[in-house]
């Protein structure tokens, strides 16, 4: 059987052959796994988003871990999401028959659970299964018992995972397999369960009750969703996917629950997104008011003031699940990367770049959280002033930028821009919300800061011979940040030059409908098209009277979506397919908020003041 199954699903010495556009997700709030459309689970960190990989095969190949489940014979394949859940259906059809498997990962009680359940629908399948659990991303071969119980565990370091099934389990190169038949009305379960390989062996899980409870929490949290428009189904699954990128126990969320997916293929722009930026706290948080999702936003806001409360000159970027500060970027030589892009990298460097856009997003989440009815407390509020009085003293310094630039600091526009908003924000919430501070706050002092910003973007930032606002002072070229100035409220969205800069940008930055962050600063290093980027200009040409020409954007956009909703960091315009880490919040995130910026309801809330 050990040799079957080996020439069943001999893999590609250089990496996995399935597309990015090829995964789904299933997650448990704490850790979440990509399953492909060939029923093989090629990335799984355990216990949580953060955690080394034991299955790390989508950066490198079989044996670096999987767990494969498929018909034996060619099989044509139909997946979807169980209507408003998190639960996946693949449907695999062949000569003989077709089975559905369903995969999902309970919510999470004391343990994480992979649960995949194969039912018979048609005829006879012969199914195979190969589990190759590799800790540490790939690289360590577990320890594998027989339990007296008729379970399996497979012990390294610090974890275990326990395999609990009817069907009949062989062991072959550090692997577990089994060859089984399903036949019409007959489902075989599968239970995955990770714990700490010191404690007690978990109890097994109802697998019926838990699949009934996973269904129930997911409708349950999807019918709090308050979008009504036509592209109802989009914007469900893109709230639904920031959901499963949420840390529960902190209220962190992700970027992306993957690593080193590369920007572009055999490149080396391959980064750890398994973090949590704080660069996209305000558009994260507005996505899910607007999303009608107060309970995530109120715990998105307590992270962020955690996590950043205290010594405004030690702000990062970035942060851990529940605010870890360090970060330390290394690579894995053992893996050969997604489609041969090397290096794999796991930590993030750029935690250590000085970024000034962060404290205009911190003090812009704090301000509409409080305009939104979110609580505010004597905490909240100190983090902002103080936050802005840091502005004071650094705006006019260079910076890293949005993008994390590791070349030269430069005088980044929309960097320059979020020094505003974060002195804009501040004084909006003394003088709406909170008055009585009015006379212990310097805000005469916050006021004039506030115009030099803006009377310096504007005489430094703006090319009159372009028409055009640019990507740093001195500067010729443009940036797709740009078209955030009047999502923020820097300028008016009908304003001269921000109509200027959207036509240049569209011109300059567009291919087809699909945009580019900013042109590389050498012409042969290519890029992608950045999704969310594309999102920003929908919203943008909505502030510009330009509607039509968003809602066809937008509609355009939509066809981005792989099979089952999911959308990437970036779009690879050459090879046509999604690329960068999988899927990426901020993806996401903005074509929720360029939804409601087309179809409003009466609790849309837009950025600006």
């Amino acid at each position: 059987m050990g040799n079957l199954i080996k020439k069943l699903f001999a893999g590609n010495a250089e990496g996995t052959d399935s597309r990015i556009a090829d995964y789904a997700l299933i997650g448990d709030c704490e850790t979440a796994a990509l399953v492909s459309k060939s029923g093989s689970i090629d990335w799984l960190c355990w216990p949580d988003f953060c955690s080394p990989a034991w299955f790390a095969a989508l950066l490198g190949d079989q044996s670096n871990g999987r767990w494969l489940l498929a018909p034996k014979a060619k099989a044509r394949v139909q997946r979807k999401y169980q209507d408003h859940t998190l639960i996946l259906e693949t449907t695999f059809m062949t000569r003989k028959g077709k089975v559905l498997v369903t995969d999902f990962m309970p919510i999470r009680g004391k343990h994480s659970d992979i649960v995949r359940m194969v039912q018979g629908i048609e005829g006879t399948v012969e199914m195979a299964m190969e589990l190759s659990l590799r800790s540490d991303y790939g690289h360590l071969i577990p320890w594998i018992q027989h339990l007296s119980d008729g379970s399996y565990s497979a012990t390294a370091g610090p974890g275990t995972a326990y395999l609990r099934t009817p069907a009949k389990i062989g062991l072959k190169d550090g692997n577990m397999v089994a060859e089984f038949d399903v036949k019409q009305g007959e489902t075989v379960r599968f239970a995955l369960t990770y714990a700490s390989s010191i404690e007690d062996i978990p109890k097994r899980i109802d697998l019926n009750r838990a699949l009934e409870e996973t269904q129930r929490y997911w409708t349950e949290w999807s019918s709090r969703g308050t979008y009504r428009g036509k592209w109802a189904d989009a914007v469900l699954r893109s709230q639904m996917t920031l959901k499963a990128v949420t840390y529960r126990p902190t209220g962190g969320i992700v970027a992306a629950p993957t690593t080193s997916l590369p920007e572009r293929i055999g490149g080396d722009l391959n980064w750890d997104y398994r973090y949590c930026w704080l660069r996209d706290a305000t558009f994260t948080l507005l996505a899910l008011l607007n999303g009608g999702h107060e309970d995530e936003a109120k715990e998105w806001k307590k992270w962020l003031v955690r996590v950043v409360g205290g010594e405004a000159s030690q702000v990062q970027i970035l942060y851990g699940l529940s605010g870890e500060r360090l970060a330390p970027e290394s690579d894995l030589g053992w893996l050969c990367g997604y489609q041969n892009s090397r290096p794999v990298r796991i930590g993030n460097a750029a935690s250590a770049q000085l970024q000034l856009d962060i404290f205009g997003e911190i003090s812009d989440a704090l301000y509409q959280a409080r305009r939104a009815g979110i609580p505010t407390d004597a905490r909240d509020l100190q983090v902002q002033y103080d936050l802005v009085e840091y502005v004071r003293t650094v705006w006019r310094k260079p910076d890293s930028g949005i993008w994390e630039e590791r070349g030269k600091p430069q005088h980044f526009v929309y960097s320059k821009v979020m020094t505003w908003v974060a002195l804009d924000r501040a004084i909006q919430n003394v003088e709406r919300h909170h008055p009585e501070k009015a006379s212990e706050l310097p805000l005469e002092e916050w006021k004039k800061t506030r115009q030099e910003i803006h009377d310096q973007i504007c005489r430094k930032g703006f090319d009159r011979k372009l028409n055009s606002f640019v990507v740093h002072y001195g500067s010729k070229e443009l940036d797709a940040s740009l078209l955030l100035l009047p999502l923020v409220g820097f300028l008016p969205g009908d304003d001269p030059r921000i109509l200027g800069t959207i036509r240049a940008i569209e011109k300059r930055l567009t291919t087809g409908h699909l945009m580019k962050r900013n042109r590389p600063s050498k012409p042969s290093a290519k890029q992608g098209a950045f999704i969310a980027c594309s999102f920003w200009l929908v919203q943008a040409l909505v502030r510009a009277n330009r509607r039509k020409d968003a809602e066809n954007l937008f509609e355009k956009l939509l066809g981005l979506l792989n099979d089952v909703g999911l959308l990437s960091e970036e779009y690879d315009l050459e090879r046509e397919e999604l690329i960068g880490n999988f899927p990426q919040a901020l993806s996401h995130i903005a074509l929720v908020n360029a939804a409601f910026a087309l179809f409003p309801t009466d609790a849309h809330q837009h950025r600006d003041h």
